[in-house]
């Protein structure tokens, strides 16, 4: 891993078993080093030191009681964009850091990026740790340009004046784990067969199917005089909506507040959904493509999955709005839904 962890005054650390991520990144640890002492502990060969800035007090690999004890005493940790979610920075923030971390602009994904090239996925990563970002946040997590040296260096005065105390998402704690365990084992069921839908007898009175709309809201709800369904997470939990062209699922809950659902998808991948969502159909088809269902406007073509697997809440295209199963979640449980419990 090769983010910095600083301390003002004190003593600051970076843990990173390669060089070649620092490759680059000069100017930004010039401009730490203004404010702060930076420790490293950076894996060397006896006969073969690292090739880290003079101004790094590199200790090597430390056994993990002494890298907490390091992790208590500084402010700062800084991350330098690899790898992804990893859980440095989390027991960073849990031990009182400050996490720094560079915001990817474009974001990374297998059309750019080496690390993800050939990969199996659309998955489009916009900073080190979304997770971090997007649901921790200030001021435990700060996210910002690297290359702008101006917000870079303005973001280290900011930080300068911050104090925080340690921080634990509750989803991290043993209770969280064990509360959402024990959720999934009192409500999955892997032995009883999935229940086809939509239903052989389904009768819906309006083009709308089952969903009805949340008032001043985009947002559709499964309806309550609809026959419920044996689902997890439970129905009462679905929002629909869809996306922008050319945004995925995931941006496109977000952007509501909400997380994308997969498990939702089969309850969505309906003629009526697009009824629902006012799109006009002039024609309707069922393909396999990763982005479905979803509508083309060029077309004014309605497009649902045919193959379950590829259900993916990842992935965009500037010829489509994606159809989008998203759910409300619970603050520091992100996995459960708040009728979830």
């Amino acid at each position: 891993f090769a983010p910095l962890i600083l301390q003002h005054h004190i003593s600051s650390e970076s843990l990173t078993p390669s060089l070649c991520v620092l490759k680059g990144k000069e100017n930004v640890l010039a401009i730490l080093y203004r404010y702060m002492e930076i420790h490293g502990t950076v894996y060397y060969e006896t006969q073969r030191p690292p090739e880290v800035p003079a101004f790094v007090k590199n200790h090597g690999l430390l056994p993990q009681q002494e890298l907490q004890q390091l992790l208590r005493k500084a402010k700062l940790f800084v991350g330098f964009g690899f790898p992804y979610e990893g859980p440095a920075p989390l027991e960073a923030i849990a031990n009182g850091c400050i996490f720094l971390q560079p915001k990817f602009n474009p974001p990374h994904s297998s059309l750019n990026h080496e690390f993800f090239r050939g990969k199996p996925t659309s998955r489009k990563v916009s900073s080190q740790h979304p997770y971090a970002e997007q649901h921790i946040g200030r001021p435990h997590v700060i996210t910002v340009d690297f290359n702008n040296s101006e917000e870079f260096e303005a973001t280290i005065r900011e930080i300068m004046k911050l104090n925080v105390e340690p921080f634990l998402p509750y989803e991290y704690t043993c209770e969280g784990m064990l509360e959402r365990v024990h959720t999934y084992i009192q409500n999955q069921s892997f032995c009883s067969p999935e229940v086809p839908f939509p239903p052989v007898n389904s009768s819906w009175a309006l083009l709308r199917g089952p969903f009805t709309p949340v008032p001043d809201s985009r947002i559709l709800i499964w309806a309550s005089n609809v026959s419920s369904l044996s689902s997890w997470p439970p129905l009462s939990a679905l929002r629909l909506l869809s996306s922008q062209q050319g945004q995925s699922c995931v941006e496109a809950c977000w952007t509501e507040g909400l997380i994308c659902e997969p498990a939702f998808y089969r309850f969505i991948n309906i003629k009526e959904a697009f009824s629902a969502l006012d799109f006009q159909c002039e024609g309707l088809e069922s393909g396999m493509n990763h982005l479905f269902p979803a509508f083309s406007a060029e077309h004014a073509e309605c497009s649902l999955q045919h193959d379950p697997l590829l259900f993916s809440c990842a992935g965009s295209s500037s010829k489509y709005q994606r159809l989008c199963p998203c759910r409300d979640f619970r603050k520091g449980q992100v996995a459960l839904c708040r009728d979830c419990l």
